[in-house]
């Protein structure tokens, strides 16, 4: 481990040296993928190696959407979590008082939500210190992050958490670059752009790609990259969402909070006191992009106590047929839909009809 360790601080430190403009921005990109590399080499253990995944960290997963409470030890996650879900994850006045992950469920809007209570972070998880490299390869499986934060250092704690996350390869609150890539058998690299690119050129491109020993591929840039977004796709890296929990607003003035609330994806609460959770709630809502569907059998009214909780990017009825089992589409014959997806009430529609939240869907079998 120490090695790569090593290896990590040398490229980082002739990063720093290089000056950056046009002649070396094609020897930063090498740096950048190698480093890349190193980075991910550090979090997948190598098979043969000892101690196993760590006690405690592999959670099976539950309900429509997970939730991973990431921050510093003492920042109040247990509480909050302990508040939230009615579960208990040890919690006292000293750093690192919980160990392993703890999970909970939460029942909000109809939905079920599995929400973890990982251990606090180091500064240098990512370098492999402390149970940094588990916790953050339990936040890599997570819908949503939320960052508990206590409020009276915000910012120092923001910075360092983003920073192991973005080592890590979780990128937060941003969209996926959108290049096309895909490795193929021979002929080369077939680079094509669809708007200038001002960052990269063929020649970098090649160089990124040849670190990662692919030498034949097809890539299309549909907006401006970087080389950092270029391998972000090489690597698949993964975009989550976070909401920034800034903990503990009961200790600070309504100056100060009025400040805090200037913060984006921020939402002030203080657990212990259990303010603000009503915002947390709903943002969290809005952040997860689910609607409910209510099912209506024939004859009868909706059933609005428990409706079928889809995601906003798969909900169409083929999506709300396998969400309920997976044998009702191949019954299927139509489905009568109230709501604003239908242009008329109901509406007669089959399975590749997009549905929206607060939908009342009548399933209809052969």
């Amino acid at each position: 481990m120490a090695s790569i360790v090593d290896k990590i601080k040398e490229i980082e430190a002739e990063m720093a040296r290089t000056q950056k403009n046009k002649a070396t921005s094609y020897h930063l990109g090498t740096l950048k993928a190698k480093l890349a590399k190193l980075r991910k080499e550090l979090i997948t253990p190598t098979s043969g190696s000892s101690g196993g995944g760590g006690v405690g960290f592999d959670v099976a997963k539950t309900g429509v959407a997970r939730i991973g409470f990431v921050g510093f030890p003492s920042v109040g996650k247990s509480t909050l979590m302990s508040k939230l879900t009615g579960t208990f994850s040890a919690v006292a006045a000293y750093e690192f008082t919980t160990l392993t992950t703890v999970p909970g469920v939460l029942q909000y809007k109809g939905a079920k939500i599995q929400i973890l209570d990982l251990p606090g972070i180091v500064e240098g998880a990512k370098d492999g210190r402390g149970r940094g490299r588990q916790v953050i390869a339990v936040a890599r499986t997570c819908s949503l992050i939320y960052l508990v934060l206590d409020v009276l250092k915000p910012l120092t704690h923001k910075k360092i958490i983003e920073t192991e996350l973005e080592g890590f390869g979780i990128r937060l609150n941003k969209k996926p670059p959108n290049i096309y890539f895909k490795k193929k058998e021979k002929g080369g690299i077939n680079m094509t752009n669809t708007v200038p690119l001002t960052y990269l050129d063929l020649d970098q491109v090649k160089a990124v790609l040849s670190e990662y020993k692919i030498h034949n591929a097809d890539i299309n840039f549909k907006c401006d990259a970087t080389v950092d977004d270029l391998i972000d796709v090489i690597e698949g890296r993964i975009y989550i969402p976070a909401i920034y929990v800034l903990n503990k607003i009961d200790q600070i003035s309504i100056e100060e909070l009025d400040l805090v609330y200037k913060i984006p994806h921020a939402v002030p609460i203080s657990a212990h006191h259990e303010w603000n959770f009503d915002e947390l709630l709903e943002k969290m809502w809005e952040y997860l992009n689910l609607i409910r569907i209510y099912t209506k059998p024939k004859g009868q009214l909706p059933d609005y106590s428990a409706p079928v909780v889809l995601r906003s990017s798969l909900c169409t009825v083929e999506d709300f047929c396998n969400s309920i089992h997976r044998g009702i589409v191949k019954q299927f014959k139509y489905a009568l839909v109230w709501g604003s997806s239908a242009k008329h009430q109901p509406q007669k529609v089959g399975l590749s009809h997009v549905l929206a939240d607060e939908d009342v869907v009548q399933l209809v079998k052969q």
